[in-house]
């Protein structure tokens, strides 16, 4: 029958997980779903041929016919979900953030340790990316040498009329952050932030872009510019700059068309477009890595990791001085790999 999954939450990115759970993972099956709207759930449910809904997401967890949990729920939501599935001993895969605070993150750390074996992994997709999968191969086998720079972009059409200033930061840029801890292999020990003068096009209020520097712990220079009022499209660019030459992410572009004297090419419109791949390949790598013994991607500590940089940057953001990153002593379960170095399928 495969590993029975339940998903908690079936909002956008919620029902489109479900829909990949239930139709694109071999060794998976939809086994229940739950949501604060009832009505939601059920039609959720029965479009994907999933016969149990909840209304109580604990019950999801707790049902024993739910092998592993699948949290797709509001961000302030995530912690106590988590915490509930290491109670229950059962794996969790939960979307960033782990959790809203770098403190709260740190509890399912802490949680996780006392039981003494991984049962979380995080959301962070990226890692699944083929392209991103391919920078991490050229640079761990030196074939540009060691990294010196990164240069990253994160461009969004529009954002939502809730999106703040800081969460350029704590929803975008986060996973920039834990792409660079991956692709370095190491932790990132400060941040400065600039906020430039304010596009038109922003609401107001909204500082965007924001432009980040980071400091990975070998002396390697990270830049992110972050801009999600960008109005054309979802544009995501990533370029390693070695010693012995660079490596970037091609375009993910299927057609060129040639017309009116110029060229053109599609831009995915949102993340769903440009990295559904990244997510079946993430949920597919997640069922095997159970089906082995337990899960082999992004960690707690990587989600706790990425929100202390996360929190560097906002107070960079407010003092406009250099932050230092200040992590917490690295617990024994997952001082075996370096940061972040991790197989992907």
């Amino acid at each position: 029958m495969g590993l029975a999954v339940g998903v908690i939450g079936t909002g956008v990115m919620g029902s489109t997980h479900a829909r990949t759970i239930a139709t694109a993972v071999s060794g998976a099956r939809l086994a229940a779903v739950s949501d604060v709207d009832a009505d939601r759930a059920a039609a959720v449910a029965a479009g994907l041929g999933c016969e149990r809904v909840h209304r109580d997401p604990y019950a999801l967890i707790a049902d024993p016919s739910v092998d592993a949990v699948l949290i797709v729920s509001s961000d302030a939501t995530h912690v106590d979900f988590t915490l509930a599935c290491l109670e229950a001993g059962k794996p969790v895969l939960c979307e960033k953030p782990l959790a809203p605070t770098a403190a709260a993150c740190l509890d399912v750390v802490q949680a996780e340790s006392a039981l003494g074996r991984r049962l979380v992994q995080v959301g962070f997709m990226r890692r699944f990316d083929a392209g991103y999968a391919e920078l991490k191969r050229m640079l761990d086998g030196g074939e540009i040498g060691a990294a010196l720079m990164l240069h990253c972009v994160h461009r969004n059409p529009s954002v939502p009329p809730h999106y703040t200033s800081d969460m350029l930061i704590t929803s975008s840029a986060t996973h920039e952050i834990d792409v660079a801890r991956w692709l370095l292999g190491e932790e990132l020990v400060a941040a400065t932030v600039h906020a430039p003068r304010s596009s038109s096009l922003a609401p107001d209020r909204l500082r965007d872009p924001q432009f980040v520097l980071l400091e990975g712990a070998s002396g390697a220079l990270i830049d992110v510019e972050v801009f999600v009022t960008a109005r054309y499209g979802y544009d995501i660019r990533c370029e390693v700059v070695g010693e012995r030459g660079t490596v970037s992410l091609a375009p993910p572009t299927r057609v060129l068309v040639r017309r009116d004297r110029g060229d053109t090419a599609p831009v995915p419109g949102d993340f769903r477009d440009r990295f559904a791949d990244a997510y079946r390949t993430q949920f597919q790598a997640w069922v095997a890595a159970l089906a082995a013994g337990g899960p082999q991607g992004p960690s707690a500590w990587d989600g706790y990791a990425t929100a202390v940089v996360a929190d560097a940057c906002l107070e960079s953001l407010a003092t406009g001085a250099r932050t230092a990153v200040a992590l917490a002593p690295r617990p024994e379960l997952y001082a075996d790999a370096r940061a972040g170095a991790v197989p992907v399928a």
